[in-house]
């Protein structure tokens, strides 16, 4: 059990909004979060923002801070996890996510590495790939003055602290 003082943020929360994949509603992962004593949490619901409106407004209720996300899950098989950092960097968020959803049938949303780039600008990334040669991708997409920062998830294999620490030298090599 976490301590009421934790310092532990979780950024990749998925709502009832992301079909399939998520149960709980907004409201109620925050009310959750607070319980455990985190210190902030992240909807990130998948191509879409639809799940942040109620999660703020219950973050707000409750005294967590709130952070507000996106997972664009992409057609070139790239996971990116995407935070607006101000107001303008929303703005080219919501741009973004419609962009995809105009392209593709009801429910769906189709968008590309290039997309993203396009609209990067302000956002903070974290990329939910192990793969060498699609973060290289993924930085090269982006350019140099994007934030791109690498997932790091617990499998509860037993190998853990070794691959978290090989993942770590391969953020340091790709930069």
């Amino acid at each position: 059990m976490m301590s009421r003082s934790s310092s532990y943020a979780e950024l990749d929360v998925t709502s009832n909004f992301s079909f399939l994949r998520g149960g709980s509603h907004g409201e109620e992962l925050v009310a959750q979060a607070k319980a455990l004593g985190l210190s902030a949490i992240a909807i990130t619901d998948r191509n879409t923002l639809a799940g942040v409106v109620r999660a703020h407004l219950a973050a707000k209720e409750v005294g967590i801070k709130f952070i507000v996300g996106a997972r664009l899950d992409l057609e070139d098989g790239f996971s990116l996890l995407a935070y607006p950092t101000d107001r303008a960097a929303y703005g080219r968020l919501c741009r973004l996510l419609t962009l995809g959803m105009r392209r593709a049938e009801k429910g769906k949303c189709t968008l590309h590495l290039a997309d993203v780039a396009a609209h990067a600008e302000g956002l903070i990334f974290i990329a939910l790939s192990e793969s060498e040669s699609q973060l290289r991708q993924i930085k090269q997409a982006l350019g140099p003055r994007i934030r791109l920062y690498l997932a790091a998830r617990h499998s509860y294999r037993g190998d853990d602290r070794a691959r978290i620490a090989s993942l770590a030298t391969l953020a340091q090599r790709i930069g």
